[in-house]
């Protein structure tokens, strides 16, 4: 993959982020150092990233980034919030049940979180 200082500070925000940003959450920051970037450069960015396997990208309504490519998540319906959980083994208990090397893996379980279940409204 070739160097580019867009692709750089894409890569440099996403890998500094905690909350999984959306393509146009990373463009806003990208934005404070290289004010004439365009939204389709960063989509662009993001897509050879996703490509080269450097950041994971997780299909949700809106599309979210993240700098850990070899985990899963949690995902709160109600309040958007994305959680970060570990492979749980399903790499072994794949191959183990049906001899099959998991090579990637994009799991997204879909559900209410203990905040949202608590809150009354």
């Amino acid at each position: 993959m070739k160097y580019s200082k867009q692709r750089q500070k894409i890569l440099e925000i996403i890998n500094n982020s905690y909350n999984h940003p959306t393509a146009y959450m990373v463009y806003e920051e990208v934005k404070k150092d290289i004010p004439d970037i365009s939204l389709g450069t960063v989509y662009r960015n993001l897509n050879s990233l996703v490509e080269n396997n450097m950041i994971k990208k997780i299909s949700l309504e809106t599309d979210r980034y993240d700098k850990n490519t070899d985990h899963c998540h949690l995902y709160c319906i109600k309040c958007n919030k994305i959680i970060d959980i570990g492979l749980l083994n399903i790499d072994t208990m794949i191959m183990d049940n049906y001899n099959f090397k998991v090579l990637n893996s994009d799991v997204v379980l879909k559900g209410i979180c203990s905040e949202c279940r608590e809150r009354k409204d």
